[in-house]
């Protein structure tokens, strides 16, 4: 089907220009961009007087399941929050537990503008699901924890994983390998981990010094920090998403740069879970790919991008005390375009251009939080909400118009999620 967005105010994210034009959509993909050509008969027409259209934002590190846990286990230590509550409860939850906890977070982040999302957890072949049936673009891994002495399995359910969801849903679906961290994962089993990355040419989603206590354990165990601990055994050879990155030795960031890792900041989950703020600009400036995640809706406890970027730019402005430091420009690119290149994706998604994939989404500008529209690249990192979004487009498809869902059924989740909550609390 040939769809229309006309009337708009465009930002591709290809520069910080923003420019008045219609958008075409043949199929999955931005046929034009401007002025509508003669020959192009549009099926259906969005009009988008007012509205900014963008990318979709990219969620790069998330563990969606877990809005099951929204509100459980808070304004507690870290490593209590992690260990005694997290860990027990989340033995108790199933496949279809799963399934439906996904299916919230999805309805939150198509509702707050993201289009496409990094995901580690269990039963992942249930996330993959969800996302396939609410048409949201999503790199699922999963979460595998354990040693060289019980290690077959689990890569056996990833290669699993691969052969059934990698591509699936016409694409949306994408698979990497998610080993938990270097406090769960010992050297043996990182390795596996990594022939594993060669062997299906996927990238790897890992936590890396989240914590305070993880860096001083790191150090007792190996003589230097979790990154360097990872780099000596050849991980940042491979297409690494490494989570958090918050307390780095000195020359942490050095190879975090030289190894063009990429660092998904999740400044609201660090804050709440007390576990400082990352060196952003320290990273910026030694060229490390900065990306932004939510971190899961037990840690945040939401999962709106639009809070994200403007607390990562004005952390980073407060922590070194200067006020250019990072921009809403490189804000915004941190939530599009160098996410889908976290992602692996930035052939086909992160800006608006002719035959890329058209995820995007209509933002609302005429609010009073808006006005006077005098810089709204300033206005979409420091002023708009997550729920100014009205209309997600996903691989050419209309997931929600006008704040109305197309392609789940909300009242279901809820109702669906209470009753789990009923049963493993």
């Amino acid at each position: 089907m040939k769809k229309l967005i006309k009337n708009a105010t465009i930002l591709t994210m290809e520069s910080n220009r923003l420019v008045k034009g219609d958008i075409g959509i043949e199929k999955d993909r931005i046929s034009f961009i401007g002025k509508m050509p003669d020959h192009f008969d549009p099926e259906y027409e969005i009009d988008a007087t007012n509205h900014i259209v963008m990318p979709g934002m990219v969620n790069a590190h998330s563990h969606s399941a877990m809005s099951l846990l929204r509100n459980y286990a808070d304004d507690i230590p870290f490593w209590e929050w992690l260990t005694e509550k997290v860990w027990p409860i989340e033995a108790k939850m199933n496949n279809k537990d799963v399934y439906w906890g996904t299916m919230i977070s999805i309805a939150e982040m198509i509702r707050s503008g993201t289009t496409a999302y990094a995901d580690m957890y269990f039963h992942s072949e249930e996330t993959a699901k969800a996302s396939v049936e609410a048409g949201i673009r999503c790199s699922v891994a999963k979460g595998l924890v354990g040693s060289s002495e019980d290690d077959e399995q689990r890569m056996t359910d990833t290669r699993t994983l691969y052969k059934e969801w990698n591509g699936a849903g016409d694409g949306i679906i994408s698979v990497m390998a998610g080993p938990h961290a270097p406090y769960t994962c010992d050297a043996k089993f990182l390795g596996k981990v990594m022939n594993l990355s060669d062997e299906l040419n996927i990238p790897i989603h890992i936590h890396l010094s989240e914590s305070e206590k993880e860096i001083e354990e790191s150090i007792k165990k190996h003589g230097k920090s979790p990154i360097a601990h990872v780099h000596s055994l050849g991980l940042f050879e491979h297409h690494v998403l490494a989570a958090h990155c918050v307390y780095l030795m000195p020359g942490d960031i050095q190879l975090l740069g030289e190894e063009n890792i990429y660092v998904a900041h999740n400044p609201l989950s660090n804050l709440k879970l007390g576990n400082g703020i990352a060196p952003i600009h320290e990273m910026k400036e030694a060229g490390v790919n900065i990306v932004l995640g939510t971190d899961s809706s037990c840690s945040n406890n939401n999962l709106n991008l639009f809070e994200e970027m403007k607390m990562a730019s004005l952390l980073a402005k407060g922590k070194t005390t200067d006020s250019t430091v990072l921009s809403a420009f490189e804000t915004l690119q941190m939530a599009t375009i160098n996410g889908a290149k976290a992602l692996n994706l930035e052939e086909s998604i992160g800006v608006l251009k002719v035959g890329g994939k058209a995820d995007l989404i209509m933002i609302n500008m005429d609010q009073p939080h808006w006005y006077p529209h005098q810089n709204l690249i300033s206005s979409l990192v420091y002023s708009s909400h997550g729920s100014d979004v009205e209309t997600v487009i996903i691989n050419g498809k209309v997931v929600m118009e006008k704040k109305e869902f197309k392609t789940i059924d909300v009242e279901k989740i809820k109702y669906e999620s209470k009753k789990i909550v009923e049963r493993i609390y």
